[in-house]
């Protein structure tokens, strides 16, 4: 499942960091390993994890990757995540529906 994915992508804290870098712009990798004290095949194994989980995405320029956000990702599976465990969640999207059926 992809919310699953997305949540361990977000349980490590590297990736959150590197999430964070990347909400400000797009950076290649060489960038973002230099941000932090381990190893390159360290690096780019979690930023592979994220582009698997669909939060970032990759583009090979030249000689160099450079990975980007991925926002909408993030927003709708947070935002089905807290409609799920809501406890108004459910009235909430049942009236969401019935707004759409009436004005479609």
């Amino acid at each position: 499942m992809k919310q699953d994915k997305i949540f361990e992508a977000l349980a490590s804290t590297p990736r959150r960091q590197i999430l964070a870098y990347l909400s400000e712009q797009e950076l290649p990798a060489g960038d973002i390993a230099a941000r932090f004290n381990m190893s390159a095949p360290a690096v780019s194994r979690h930023l592979s994890v994220l582009v698997n989980a669909g939060l970032i995405s990759s583009e090979r320029r030249g000689q160099f990757v450079v990975y980007k956000l991925v926002p909408d990702n993030l927003v709708n599976t947070l935002t089905q995540f807290a409609f799920e465990i809501c406890p108004v969640g459910g009235p909430l999207k049942r009236e969401s529906r019935r707004a759409k059926k009436a004005a479609g």
